[in-house]
């Protein structure tokens, strides 16, 4: 689950980018995997999804909102979970 008190609040000017997302029009499976998902399967949806993100008007607020409240699943701003993490990760070490 999101890390929910890193969420701002509902301010409509702080969410509305999410009406001009790609993603709206696409079929949200695309961008959470299902459970036991592996392999190339799961490759092949990513990239599906991330290609989705990459004609993304809001693509960098997407990210920015992934990467801020840590969201823990699925594609946001063309990243994958394991992307997301890394660069979290990579963040973390250069703060220490």
């Amino acid at each position: 689950m999101a890390e929910l008190s890193r969420l701002p609040g509902p301010v409509m000017d702080l969410w509305e980018w999410q009406y001009e997302g790609s993603c709206r029009e696409a079929d949200p499976d695309l961008f959470f995997h299902p459970e036991g998902e592996r392999g190339g399967t799961r490759r092949r949806r990513a990239e599906a999804a991330k290609a989705i993100c990459a004609t993304c008007p809001v693509i960098q607020q997407c990210r920015e909102h992934a990467l801020t409240v840590r969201e823990p699943y699925g594609v946001w701003g063309g990243l994958s979970e394991d992307e997301r993490q890394d660069i979290l990760a990579g963040s973390a070490r250069r703060a220490i």
